[in-house]
């Protein structure tokens, strides 16, 4: 009866104990704030560092379901834009957030130029004008926010700062697309040779692999190469192909292909989906680059504190 009443008098300690365990945030601080490595140095190297170069990458693995729910909203990713422009209120986010990872898996920087958006894909860059001052940034949106009030944009603590509104908080913004991720469609095939022969086909799969294996910068170019079997007229025809390949790489590797006075090829007018065949094993053949997979909602993903 004892142990009954002492247990009676510990369940709301316990239950405190729970709650406040469940309300722990992965956080270590429970405000935001601006950086503490903020020296004069550190600073002035925000004002001068060069601004990201756009370009349009694969899209992220993670970061990127269709849609997504927040604190009980439910949010929308809209895949394949080519356009888009928009007005409204920026934040920024800093030492909190800072060496956590963002909603697409990377490490959080203050000092770097990135951005935070609720339904641009992943990785994205936009140009960010601040309509007060007009100075306009670009950055790289590799996160998800914000999600307080009616703010567009979350800019990290270093593009506030370029910015102009890092003392006061927020600023009324234009945001601009510049480059979105590469989708699937956009990604080309090469045919270089096509042979009667197997086993000819197979030599200049390997030769073409030991191309780009010697390479200096091999590890920027893993592109596959894969032999598709096709039958015409009863004749069957292996056709040596190289993809997929994103568009701003086709002429690097057709001059890597001309270097060793090979064949650099044609590239496909359409996307190819490559069925194997019975003489075409699985290794041979690639049509989606691992980094456009599709992709699951998950909110543990999202960097929900900005």
């Amino acid at each position: 009866m004892r142990a009954f009443s002492l247990l009676k008098r510990s369940l709301p300690v316990i239950a405190c104990c729970l709650l406040a365990s469940c309300a722990t945030s992965r956080y270590e601080q429970a405000v935001d704030s601006v950086p503490e490595h903020r020296s004069a140095e550190r600073m002035a190297q925000i004002l001068t560092q060069p601004q990201p170069e756009p370009i349009r990458e694969p899209l992220s693995r993670r970061g990127n379901a269709d849609e997504y729910e927040v604190w009980g909203k439910t949010y929308q990713v809209h895949k394949g834009l080519t356009n888009y422009s928009q007005q409204g209120v920026a934040s920024w986010y800093g030492q909190k957030f800072h060496g956590h990872e963002t909603s697409n898996g990377e490490i959080f920087d203050v000092f770097e130029f990135t951005a935070a958006h609720k339904s641009l894909p992943l990785p994205s860059y936009v140009c960010v004008t601040n309509l007060a001052n007009q100075q306009s940034l670009v950055v790289r949106v590799n996160d998800r926010g914000p999600f307080h009030g009616n703010r567009l944009i979350d800019l990290s603590y270093a593009a506030a700062v370029r910015l102009g509104f890092d003392k006061v908080g927020t600023a009324d913004v234009q945001v601009e697309l510049i480059a979105a991720p590469l989708m699937k469609v956009d990604y080309k095939h090469i045919q270089v040779e096509a042979f009667s022969q197997r086993n000819s086909a197979e030599k200049l799969k390997q030769t073409i692999e030991r191309v780009f294996t010697d390479a200096n910068d091999a590890t920027q170019l893993k592109v596959p190469v894969y032999i598709q079997r096709e039958s015409k007229q009863g004749l069957d025809l292996h056709k040596v192909r190289i993809g997929p390949v994103s568009p701003d790489s086709i002429a690097r590797i057709q001059g890597l292909l001309l270097a060793k006075e090979l064949n650099p090829g044609m590239v496909l007018p359409q996307p190819i989906f490559v069925k194997p065949s019975a003489k075409t094993s699985e290794s041979d053949v690639q049509t989606t680059p691992a980094a456009i997979q599709p992709t699951t909602k998950s909110v543990e993903q999202l960097s929900v504190g900005s």
